[in-house]
């Protein structure tokens, strides 16, 4: 959650595994689009001394749709290269790591950057780009946050690049939620009661490794220009990320290692959070992560019908009579998840993709950034945050919580009035990781192996 280890198959995968997906006018550089994927779930900062990396067999790739048929029209690509230093050693470095190229680091890793345009055959912008180390302490990496900025590249064409490991900035309550859907705040009222307590964020102290990328607003939209209109259709993008690998795995006995062959075969894929891991039924979340966004009208009637609206008056009896009586499809949820909202729907806003139903954030770029953002994003009035895009600071697990609930029906109808916890709905969880920066790459510093406690266990 939001997409950690959430289909069967890619749980047995975690460096392809792709965790959360931002993307959302930079706040610092209004002219700029910033894309975040984020790989490699519940990274224990401790887990050494083969520490967490990208995967050199594995696709990375985040797409861009600007046409409103939810087909790619621009790719950018992420290939990742590694090498072992002194092979006589087992140790990931042996020194201080006092910069980027410093030889102490044992086990560098570095990436090619490729921009691919739909139709083309791919444009190379960058190689040999420098991933950071992975935060192991103060010892080993005495001055972190001077080795992330090291790996903070400027490319050709206005862009900025970062590939590394990052805070944690996705919280939940995992353990209270799929414990029969509980959520702290409101556990008085669950079919199997106790105290009210407060949310306990099960993401705190982990790390991911994340892809970001920073690129001019015109470098992404239909007419290769930065639009102001929000009510320009030209205005919204979509956009999803994806992990790919070579068909064909093969086990090679001198090397002691498998190696793969062929085509390369999608094997995750991430859009709105959520939307996998707790809309498609397990049965199907494998050929989900397979399948391609112009194809979701196959998963339309999970959204149109979801199973936690249904669950919900049951699991908290009492506590949503009207969201147990209605029968209706959730149009407002296919809007937000599958075509984006139209125009009158909220004034002055629209972030709608056209009728080809797929899951992928959608961005309007022509809605600048808040100046005091609120994390509810666009349900609290913030039409800079989510379902507008996604924002780091976004909580969009109480978001979901509440539409889910009920709290967007009005929009597309109404007739209906949303039961009176639905506003309040929350997990109860805030990041108690490290704080966003002001800056790119945005997401906090890692958590450092040295330096975090391991959690308390009880049975």
């Amino acid at each position: 959650m939001s997409s950690h280890r959430e289909a069967p198959e890619v749980s047995k995968d975690p460096v392809a595994d792709n965790t959360d997906v931002y993307a959302f006018v930079s706040p610092d550089k209004p002219d700029t689009v910033t894309l975040i994927a984020n790989f490699i779930p519940f990274q224990n900062p401790q887990g050494g001394p083969n520490f967490y990396e990208f995967g050199d067999d594995v696709l990375y790739e985040i797409h861009v749709s600007n046409k409103g048929d939810a087909r790619a029209d621009v790719t950018y690509q992420f290939r990742f290269t590694t090498k072992v230093r002194n092979d006589s050693t087992f140790l990931y470095n042996t020194g201080p790591i006092s910069s980027i190229d410093d030889p102490a680091w044992n086990r560098p890793q570095s990436y090619s950057l490729t921009r691919v345009a739909r139709g083309d055959r791919g444009r190379l912008l960058a190689s040999r780009l420098a991933c950071p180390p992975v935060n192991i302490g103060p010892r080993s990496t005495p001055n972190y946050s001077v080795l992330a900025g090291q790996a903070v590249h400027s490319v050709q064409g206005g862009r900025k690049v970062f590939a590394g490991q990052r805070a944690e900035g996705f919280h939940v309550d995992l353990g209270s939620i799929f414990d029969l859907g509980t959520l702290r705040p409101f556990q008085m009222a669950h079919l199997i009661p106790s105290a009210t307590a407060v949310g306990v964020n099960g993401t705190q102290g982990l790390n991911v490794h994340s892809i970001a990328l920073q690129v001019p607003i015109s470098d992404l939209t239909r007419r290769g220009t930065a639009p102001t209109d929000a009510l320009d259709a030209a205005s919204v993008i979509g956009v999803w990320a994806t992990a790919s690998r070579q068909k064909s795995r093969i086990w090679d006995n001198k090397k002691g290692r498998h190696s793969w062959r062929g085509p390369y075969s999608q094997v995750s894929r991430l859009g709105n959070p959520l939307f996998n891991e707790v809309i498609t039924p397990m049965a199907k979340k494998d050929r989900w992560n397979a399948s391609q966004p112009h194809d979701d009208s196959d998963f339309a009637r999970y959204v149109a019908k979801p199973e936690l609206a249904a669950l919900l008056p049951v699991l908290y009896p009492g506590v949503f009579p009207n969201l147990a009586a209605y029968t209706k499809d959730r149009a407002d949820l296919l809007a937000i998840l599958l075509t984006g909202i139209p125009k009158g729907v909220v004034p002055g806003f629209q972030n709608y993709t056209g009728k080809t139903q797929a899951d992928m954030l959608r961005l309007n770029v022509a809605v600048p950034p808040t100046a005091d953002p609120n994390p509810i994003g666009l349900v609290a009035g913030d039409a800079a945050g989510f379902p507008n895009g996604r924002r780091v600071i976004d909580d969009v697990v109480a978001i979901e919580l509440r539409a889910v609930a009920g709290a967007t029906i009005p929009l597309v109808d109404p007739t209906f009035t949303p039961d009176a916890a639905t506003a309040g709905l929350t997990d109860g969880t805030s990041n108690t990781n490290a704080p966003s920066l002001d800056a790119f790459p945005y997401l906090g510093h890692p958590a450092g192996g040295y330096q975090t406690m391991p959690g308390t266990p009880a049975a």
